[in-house]
């Protein structure tokens, strides 16, 4: 399998464009022609500069408005024709993309389409060009790839082929079962794109919200296995427009385009066994069982203050490392690692962003499989020495540079607890803690497309709709990665300015990183009596929430103030009830969230501006009046 990325899926001039999807690892480029005529090389020079990049052109677009024009414009489309394959012969690539004719002007009709695509195939066969014939899903008369391969089919011309968009079918809902009747050979190029449901003109929808397969919400899998099943094995080609990824960087979007191929090809691949895809092979992703550990870095000085708010939500120091600076505290299966070492990347970490949950482990099915298919979709990897007596545990860079760990129980990863580490006789109360119920991730906005496809391609994980998180400065985007059994549910919060309280993170913290923690509880009452007891300082929750709250869901009044009288909030949906409890913030905005879950699926999205008002008043100075 080839790849390639049209250069207008990026930010930037056609020089540093190249650099990034070279770097990115694709094979080939589609040029887009507003990006060679804003650029001051000539044809020959730039089809240079994209082979010494070890690149090749894919393809030469848009042509557009050519088929079914009346005389004299009809002439005209051929002069113009004409030129565009002077250009391509000058920068060395044989491909071009003729789109479907949106022209007032134009006039219906297959056989009229046919013979000039029948004209244009013989002028392009004596440059040994080809012409590819693409369906806009907003054409004036051909508009569905079904009527553009009649076209081709009827002009009959060994130059004269398809180009299949998966957005212009998947976006009108054309059968993509129609693509596997379509000889191979007549299949000059496939471009791929995804993008979210949304209900709008289609062009607008096309010009502005398209994304990387696997990052929206379209079939793009199914698009592909019937793509497959033609034989097809040449290019598959990224045509992105995204108004985001346009104001973005080129090199981070191209790894992204690259990652969402490799794992599209992946999944065909698994999907159709039978059919021999050109594909990299890699382990299949992996199951995660839990999350192993979260690992905290922070200064010696600073960590009792850390140790004693984990100790109040009833974790005992459990473990302390033979060598290192590094104490481990547990409750339940929740294990929380604090490393006050300087040396070594967690210190690098401190050193940037301060106290911060850095790094977490993951215990999967079979940790250096998941490693490899991390490496595979072009993760960059993680190692540092270890000392004699230590395991190696494999890991990635994750979200915000932070460390993903991936741990299992059937290597020597399993026993790394008992290996590495001494037990602690610590003989601290438990506050019914059992596991964590999910990680909180806060980034820009413009990252989170980025770390959905990381997770979604590299777990056994799926994404949920997009949510808008309510702050009193600002909107939020919230999306979240999780898998089926609910061992894994990572919550994804993108910040789009400063003044919300997930911007303010991260511009405290010097990046994106793991915001809180929310730990789960099977009984939220009797952990608040034990966190109470042990010497929690619970989140304010302002009393006007409580009466808000019994009204719009009828709940009992002594309910409601035992509700109140620990700071709990409560939401329900059609499944169960769900009941959050929270700690002020600690350094930077960092803070703890301990949950009930009776049969409820979601993440208490309603609760999130009551909670974030409370947490934006916990921050303020004593005294200071509020705005």
């Amino acid at each position: 399998m080839k790849t390639s990325i049209a250069t207008v899926s990026l930010s930037g001039d056609l020089r540093s464009k190249l650099e990034a999807i070279a770097k990115a690892g694709f094979d080939g480029v589609e040029i887009f022609e507003n990006d060679f005529l804003v650029f001051d090389e000539s044809p020959r020079q730039v089809g240079q500069m994209v082979r010494d990049h070890g690149l090749e052109i894919s393809l030469f677009q848009p042509f557009r408005d050519f088929e079914g024009m009346p005389e004299p414009l009809r002439s005209r489309t051929f002069d113009r024709a004409e030129r565009k394959f002077d250009l391509m012969q000058e920068m060395g690539t044989d491909l071009v993309l003729v789109c479907s004719n949106v022209s007032p002007a134009a006039i219906g009709g297959l056989d009229r389409a046919a013979a000039d695509f029948r004209e244009l195939g013989e002028r392009a066969a004596r440059r040994a060009l080809r012409v590819g014939y693409e369906a806009l899903a907003w054409g004036r008369h051909i508009n569905d790839h079904r009527d553009a391969w009649e076209v081709v089919r009827r002009a009959d011309h060994p130059n004269v082929g398809l180009i299949l968009d998966s957005f212009h079918t998947l976006a009108r809902k054309i059968d993509v079962n129609s693509i596997r009747s379509i000889p191979k050979e007549k299949i000059f190029i496939i471009q791929l794109a995804d993008a979210p449901l949304i209900d709008m003109d289609l062009l607008y929808w096309s010009r502005h919200f398209r994304n990387m397969p696997g990052e929206g919400d379209l079939p793009v899998l199914e698009f592909m296995r019937a793509v497959a099943a033609t034989g097809y094995d040449d290019y598959l080609s990224l045509e992105i427009f995204n108004d985001q990824f346009r104001g973005g960087s080129a090199t981070a979007i191209s790894i992204d385009g690259q990652r969402s191929l490799l794992y599209l090809g992946d999944q065909v691949r698994r999907a159709e066994p039978d059919i021999a895809l050109p594909v990299p092979e890699m382990p299949a992703r992996a199951g995660v069982e839990g999350i192993a550990f979260i690992e905290f870095t922070i200064d010696e000085s600073e960590a009792p203050q850390l140790e004693a708010l984990i100790q109040t939500l009833g974790f005992r120091r459990a473990a302390r490392h033979k060598t290192k600076s590094v104490v481990v505290f547990q409750q339940g299966d929740i294990r929380l690692v604090i490393n006050t070492e300087n040396r070594g990347f967690a210190n690098s970490s401190y050193l940037v962003h301060g106290t911060s949950a850095y790094a977490m482990g993951l215990l999967v099915d079979d940790a250096r499989a998941a490693h490899r298919r991390a490496l595979a979709l072009g993760a960059e990897t993680f190692a540092q020495p270890v000392d004699e007596g230590e395991i190696e545990m494999p890991a990635v860079h994750g979200v915000g540079g932070g460390i993903v760990y991936f741990l299992d129980r059937n290597s020597d990863l399993g026993t790394i607890w008992n290996v590495e580490f001494d037990p602690v006789d610590d003989p601290a109360t438990s506050a019914g803690l059992s596991s964590i119920d999910h990680i909180a991730q806060t980034m820009q906005y413009d990252e989170l497309l980025t770390w959905l496809l990381f997770y979604t391609s590299l777990l056994e994980a799926h994404k949920t709709p997009l949510v808008d998180i309510i702050d009193p400065s600002g909107i939020v985007r919230s999306q979240v990665v999780e898998n089926t059994a609910g061992s894994l549910r990572i919550t994804m919060n993108g910040a789009e300015n400063r003044n919300t309280l997930a911007g303010r993170f991260i511009a405290e913290t010097f990046g994106s990183g793991i915001q809180h923690l929310a730990f789960k509880t099977d009984d939220i009452f009797r952990t608040a009596d034990a966190l109470a007891a042990g010497g929690f300082v619970s989140l304010a929750i302002s009393p006007n929430y409580y009466d808000d709250l019994e009204a719009r869901f009828g709940l009992d009044p002594h309910f409601t103030e035992r509700l109140k009288a620990h700071n709990i909030l409560y939401d329900k949906d059609e499944h169960g009830e769900y009941f959050q409890l929270y700690s002020p913030t600690f350094s930077g905005g960092f803070f703890f969230e301990i949950v009930e879950r009776r049969g409820y699926r979601g993440y208490g999205a309603a609760n999130a501006i009551f909670r974030i008002a409370a947490l934006r008043k916990s921050l303020e100075p004593a005294g200071m009046p509020r705005a």
